[in-house]
């Protein structure tokens, strides 16, 4: 439930003795407080919360036993710092879920903190540092034998496959309807004589749409007129796109209400998509123009968000569009935890947030199967070359995807141009390393091993494992610079032909035949080097005078 600050301040007062109970705790927490306490009470007060059927639970500092009002100063001079709590109890609950809110509140001339806490995951209790905890009466303890076999035989509620009260079919939009039908009948065409005589009706029913000739939270979501959306009692099915001008300022912004079926081509409709070329000296790198987005990448990260979308947080699904690339904002927790976890062969995610509304999507062909979404897209897109879409999963109640429109590395999409052969795996690290995130030694070691990298750990550039494959052998060793003895048999080609120089016209020379990577104090410094090692070791040139007027001749062969 969504809660603003009055709202918890009313439920303060509301509460009646004794005040404290298995979902409620009343914290001093006058300056400071323990870490591993809140993450423990936070177990406790979630386990809780499922077994007594509660939506939130509730932890306050502040507040003391009678519901005595002391004030708090914990994390009083960093506001981010409070809010940072949730990325930071994620990161130690098994399931990474955290606190709704944080609420900070200024209660009878007091500063209190409200916690709201969500309940635990029906058949998973939830864990702190891999213990569960639990409440007996006020008390702190671990998590019974009898609670935690109470809580793993809980059958998980999915609303979104629960029957609408008061709505009827009528509440459907035709034309979605419709469309839904014609995608189910596509999906199945093998075996469309099945379904040649059934009614819509029963083919709603047959796509996994409605249940029991009734209209569900998943039929609004996909296929509802937008007024049937205030019958799902506060969730919010909508999509905002927001168009960015390069300064941040918004140029532009549209509302998309169910039918969420049809929203995504309007979506989709609104997002620039403007032909792009590589360019390398000029000459263009691929051989044909490509768009910056494909439009199946947009429709399978919007159909994600639909599908995993948190909706009783009462948020929105968000696309930003910015001048070079795509954001995807969905609420909630990023089930898998981390990329890695999701890119695993044969991963399946410990549970499903929406399974009725995901079996719908899958049936109308609109996400292929679920728990491969992220490595479906990641393949999609090195195939054009592109970067890999960053997941940001800093803020652990929702889950944001930015999908770039342009290279940002040459060197990376000259790779994937000339090594379509490379693990997925391997692009992921490499992806990774053109955005200067971080990798492991092993990892790193890895791809020396394949010659894919250059550099020393943390400091990796990637090389040119692709030239011999590619044909760009030439253009990469220009990249790299020219070699000591080469920039040394230009040097003296050019003191053959024009006679003494100053140290002045050799930087001039050679300047642009070293590494694109040099600064040009770098290059200056490597031209004087070069020149006293040709000077005292091979002897093959001399300085006449000293300072800057000095000059650099070949020796009198007299």
């Amino acid at each position: 439930m969504y809660y603003t600050p009055d709202d918890v301040i009313s439920l303060i007062d509301s509460l009646e003795e004794p005040y404290e109970s298995e979902v409620v705790e009343f914290k001093e927490a006058k300056s400071s407080y323990s870490f591993k306490e809140l993450g423990r009470y936070f177990s406790a007060l979630s386990n809780e919360a499922l077994i007594r059927g509660k939506r939130d639970a509730w932890l306050f500092f502040g507040l003391e036993d009678h519901k005595t009002v002391k004030g708090t100063n914990y994390r009083r001079d960093n506001p981010r710092s409070l809010q940072s709590l949730k990325n930071e109890i994620a990161g130690h609950v098994n399931t990474r879920s955290t606190f709704r809110e944080i609420f900070e509140l200024n209660y009878k001339s007091e500063r209190v903190i409200a916690f709201q806490i969500p309940p635990a995951i029906a058949g998973m209790p939830t864990a702190f540092d891999k213990a569960a905890w639990s409440r007996d009466g006020s008390s702190l303890v671990p998590l019974s034998v009898d609670k935690y076999e109470e809580i793993r035989q809980m059958r998980q509620t999915d609303w979104t496959g629960e029957q609408v009260a008061g709505a009827k079919l009528e509440v459907l939009d035709e034309e979605a309807v419709n469309k839904a039908i014609e995608l189910f009948l596509k999906k199945h065409e093998a075996h469309k004589e099945a379904f040649a005589d059934m009614t819509k009706e029963e083919l709603l029913e047959k796509a996994g749409i409605t249940s029991g000739g009734k209209v569900t939270a998943a039929s609004i979501i996909l296929l509802g007129k937008p007024e049937s959306a205030r019958l799902l009692q506060g969730a919010t099915p909508r999509i905002t796109w927001t168009l960015y001008a390069s300064d941040g300022s918004v140029m532009s912004y549209e509302h998309f209400d169910p039918p969420l079926l049809l929203a995504e081509d309007r979506v989709l409709a609104k997002i620039r998509n403007e032909k792009y070329r590589f360019l390398a000296n000029g000459e263009s790198l691929f051989p044909v123009e490509i768009m910056q987005y494909d439009p199946e990448i947009i429709r399978e990260l919007l159909n994600n968000c639909i599908a995993h979308q948190d909706y009783s947080m009462q948020g929105r699904i968000n696309v930003e569009e910015f001048e070079d690339h795509l954001v995807f904002i969905n609420g909630g927790t990023f089930i898998p935890g981390s990329i890695e976890r999701a890119m695993k062969p044969g991963y399946k995610p410990p549970y499903y947030r929406n399974p009725f509304l995901c079996d719908a999507m899958v049936q109308l062909d609109m996400i292929d199967t679920i728990a491969k979404g992220i490595p479906m897209i990641y393949s999609m897109q090195r195939k054009r070359y592109f970067p890999l879409p960053s997941y940001d999963l800093s803020d652990p109640n929702q889950v944001s995807v930015s999908v770039y429109g342009k290279s940002i590395n040459e060197s990376y999409s000259r790779l994937l141009f000339a090594r379509p052969d490379l693990p997925l795996g391997i692009v992921y690290l490499l992806d990774k390393i053109q955005k200067h995130e971080e990798i492991s030694k092993e990892q790193a070691a890895e791809l020396h091993d394949l010659k894919l990298v250059e550099g020393r750990y943390p400091n990796l550039t990637i090389t040119s494992a692709m030239a011999s494959a590619s044909g760009y052998e030439a253009e990469y060793e220009r990249s790299k610079g020219l070699n000591d003895q080469a920039c040394k048999s230009l040097i003296l080609q050019m003191l053959e032909e024009t006679g003494p120089a100053p140290r002045g016209k050799i930087v001039s020379l050679v300047r642009d035949l070293l590494p694109s990577t040099m600064t040009d104090k770098q290059k200056a410094r490597k031209v004087s080097n070069l020149l006293a090692s040709m000077k005292n070791a091979d002897k093959s040139v001399i300085c006449i005078g000293a300072g800057k007027g000095a000059l650099w001749s070949l020796p009198d062969k007299g």
